[in-house]
This record gives structure tokens, C-alpha cells and sequence, in this order.
């Protein structure tokens, strides 16, 4: 496998998944202002949508949209999903609430038109880790153990941080949990967002 990413975009989820997973795969860092790939390859030849993450399969197949993507790593890591009659949806329920509720808010911080959007934008991502950490069920989303969408919730966090912007205690401490990972902190190291 072959995941295409970015140094600390939302690829990052993926990325740790991967590694929390033990898949072998292969990295491949896009520039996204320019759209090409480390070799200066042409990054919509690989995902004509121009963004990360991309999953290339040994086969050829490509799959976008980190949603389908942690979803088929949880498909062949069950230890990354939740278990039980309605596990795998209760799992994209959090993948999309997390995608569509958190994540899209971020686009509003990254690239605000102006300081009243941003606040906004920090606004609904505030209200949305509220309802976030009175829905951990142990140390992680769904209990003892993490899924692919605690590595998906995790980004987000690591953006907050990387603003300055205030958390509520719960998930201070969710992810300083899973900033102790092995997996964490070799995708970061492999992104060269903290010392090698």
C-alpha cells in the first residue's frame, strides 16, 4: 500500500491508523499548494480532487476521503473498530461527526475571510468537543481501546493546540493518552512534527 499525505493535514489520521494497524505501506509527501507529489509527480494524476489522504492499493485501486479510508482500515484491523450488532455504523457515525462537524470547521480556521469567521468557526468546533468529551466511554471514544476515528479525532485536536486554543480538560488528557502512542508518535516523526 502507498498512502499519499501531507505533514500535519487530516492524512495524519490515516497515517496513525496505518501504523496502529501494523500494515506496511509506503509514504509519499504532497505539496498541496503545488500539487505535487516528493518526486514532482503530478498529484491530481494520482486523485484528481488535489487533497490528501489517498490510499493506493497494491491492485492500483485508490481510495480518497479519510472517512472510506479508516473505515476499510478498521475492515481489515478489526481491533481498530467497535465491536457489537451495530459497531461498524456506530464507527462511521463518529467518522462523519468528527469529518463533517469538526474537521469542516477547521477549513474556516486555516483560511478565514476574516477574524469574525474564524471566531465562528472556533465557535461550532467548540460546542462539538463539548458534546465530545461527555461521549468518551474510558480512555478513548468507545472504551479501553483506540479506533480509527480516535486517530481522526486526535488531528483536530493537534490543530487546536496548534492555535492555542482551549480544550476542555477531558480531551487535554484524551490526547495525552494517545500522544504516548507508539504509532502517534512514529507518524509524527515520519511527518518530521516533532524531533527524529
Amino acid at each position: 500500500m502507498k498512502l499519499y499525505l501531507a505533514p500535519g493535514a487530516c492524512s495524519l489520521a490515516t497515517h496513525i491508523a496505518l501504523h496502529e494497524a501494523g500494515l506496511p505501506f509506503d509514504r509519499v509527501t504532497v505539496d498541496l499548494k503545488t500539487r505535487r507529489t516528493e518526486d514532482g509527480g503530478d498529484y491530481t494524476a494520482v486523485n484528481p480532487k488535489g487533497y490528501v489522504p489517498t490510499l493506493e492499493f497494491d491492485d492500483g485501486r485508490r481510495l480518497t476521503e479519510n472517512v472510506a479510508i479508516l473505515d476499510s482500515i478498521a475492515h481489515r484491523c478489526p481491533k481498530l473498530g467497535v465491536e457489537g450488532e451495530d459497531g461498524r455504523t456506530r464507527l462511521l457515525e463518529m467518522l462523519a461527526f468528527i469529518s463533517t462537524e469538526i474537521h469542516k470547521q477547521f477549513g474556516r480556521v486555516f483560511r478565514p475571510s476574516s477574524d469574525a469567521e474564524k471566531s465562528a468557526a472556533f465557535e461550532k468546533i467548540d460546542s462539538r468537543y463539548a458534546w465530545l468529551a461527555q461521549q468518551l466511554k474510558g480512555d478513548f471514544l468507545f472504551g479501553a481501546q483506540p479506533t480509527v476515528a480516535d486517530a481522526y479525532l486526535y488531528v483536530t485536536l493537534a490543530w487546536a493546540e496548534k492555535f492555542g486554543h482551549a480544550v476542555p480538560e477531558a480531551l487535554n488528557a484524551y490526547k495525552g493518552r494517545m500522544d504516548a502512542r507508539p504509532a502517534v508518535q512514529l507518524s509524527l516523526r515520519h511527518e518530521g512534527l516533532v524531533p527524529a
